[in-house]
């Protein structure tokens, strides 16, 4: 087996890595507030929502094209690789941009802290593309208009739009009992939570399944000439769809518990709000092909329905935290990718491959044994949110004391 091929399966492997923490990284957008409010038991949105993702994947590739053109330059427009960067180098710039994702997405998980999987992504796919290149391996106009500005307006557009969406049902039903309004609106959230779940698939599958083209065109082994002509290799698809879905499936509860606990005391028909506004928006932006951040799209709407319900309190310092987070997020993820670029480009060949694949394996082992030293699962998400925990929150889950880490 030649070092290009053994890189390539080693960057398919962590490409499917990836996809798997941004599966339980962002199952919070689409079943927070479902879970918050009682209108889905948590083992069993996460279960709806894994299904949901699968199929999704299956819908659009409009994303996974804006991957593999609007964020690295490293394909000259008439085919083949730019001056400079042979297969090898091509293929260790996207291997060390997944390896920043990952690390990011991982790091964010035990922290509870709802950043964006894309943004972590593009963020490690750019310092990578750097370290290796400089600034001329950026597709900068791509890289403004279909990641930066919708990541600036995405928020506040779904804040706008669930805020009016809640104060409109609140206007509309406030002649009905509470309990009548919880009632029907919990079977709301159900449908809107669903697509919410299934828009994700179309966004946040397409993200890997670019990734893994663009490594398979660097390897030489697909062009753009083939997925103009015939999409991407259905195996591509089936792998990325699976893994999100898996990961969806497995539940990431910390960021489940600050979406749902953490910015708002959420209530079905704000929940619902939120929903079907940040579904809108997901489902359009994946029909445009820009790689939005559904992280942004589900936080913006759950705090624009706690400014649109008459009363409510928004946490702001849990969502400037957030918003810290995001700013972060791209130079952090860049960073990792920089890093693992020069250490395994130094190294060289499939050595240096094995190298930084292996210090991921232990960087994630570490973080998920952290990670359990103060767990947070179905049995707790819902439990009593407490702003002046550092550590943790003392919170009430069936009439037990659970310790749970906020964001």
């Amino acid at each position: 087996m030649s070092a290009e091929l053994f890189i390539l399966i080693l960057l398919v492997i962590t490409a499917v890595g990836f996809d798997f923490t941004n599966g339980f990284h962002d199952t919070g957008n689409a079943m927070a507030t479902s879970i918050a409010t009682g209108a889905l038991k948590p083992k069993t949105a996460v279960a709806l929502s894994a299904i949901l993702n699968l199929v999704g994947g299956f819908l659009s590739v409009e994303v996974a094209v804006t991957v593999t053109t609007s964020v690295l330059k490293i394909q000259e427009k008439s085919g083949g690789l730019i001056s400079g960067i042979d297969a090898q180098k091509a293929m260790f710039i996207i291997f060390a941009g997944l390896i920043g994702g990952i690390l990011w997405n991982l790091l964010t998980w035990l922290l509870g802290l709802p950043s964006s999987s894309s943004h972590a992504l593009f963020g490690g796919l750019i310092g990578a593309g750097l370290a290796a290149i400089g600034t001329s391996g950026i597709n900068w106009d791509g890289l403004v208009v279909k990641v930066i500005i919708p990541a600036l307006l995405s928020p506040l557009i779904a804040g706008a739009i669930a805020a009016i969406g809640t104060l409109g049902i609140y206007a509309i039903s406030r002649r009905i009992s509470a309990d009548k309004q919880e009632k029907g609106f919990r079977w709301g959230q159900v449908a809107t939570a669903s697509l919410v779940s299934l828009a994700h698939g179309t966004g946040d599958a397409q993200k890997t399944m670019g990734v893994i083209a663009l490594a398979l065109i660097a390897h030489g082994s697909l062009s753009d000439a083939q997925i103009e002509a015939h999409g991407l290799p259905v195996w591509i698809i089936v792998l990325c769809a699976g893994a999100i879905a898996l990961g969806t499936y497995i539940g990431g509860w910390r960021i489940i518990r600050t979406l749902g606990k953490g910015l708002v005391e959420i209530d079905a028909p704000q929940g619902m709000a939120a929903q079907a506004s940040a579904a809108a928006i997901i489902l359009t932006s994946s029909n445009l092909g820009m790689a939005l951040s559904t992280t942004h799209v589900a936080t913006g709407s759950i705090i624009g329905t706690g400014v649109g319900k008459p009363g409510s309190t928004v946490r702001w310092s849990v969502a400037g935290r957030m918003a810290a987070g995001w700013l972060i997020t791209l130079p952090c993820a860049a960073a990792g990718g920089a890093i693992s670029f020069y250490i395994g480009h130094l190294i060289g060949g499939a050595a240096g491959a094995i190298v930084i694949f292996l210090a991921l394996v232990a960087l994630a082992s570490y973080i998920y044994y952290r990670a359990q030293q103060q767990k947070v699962g179905a049995d707790n998400v819902n439990a009593d949110w407490d702003e002046n925990a550092k550590h943790g929150s003392e919170g009430t889950t069936s009439g037990k004391k659970s310790k749970v880490p906020t964001a």
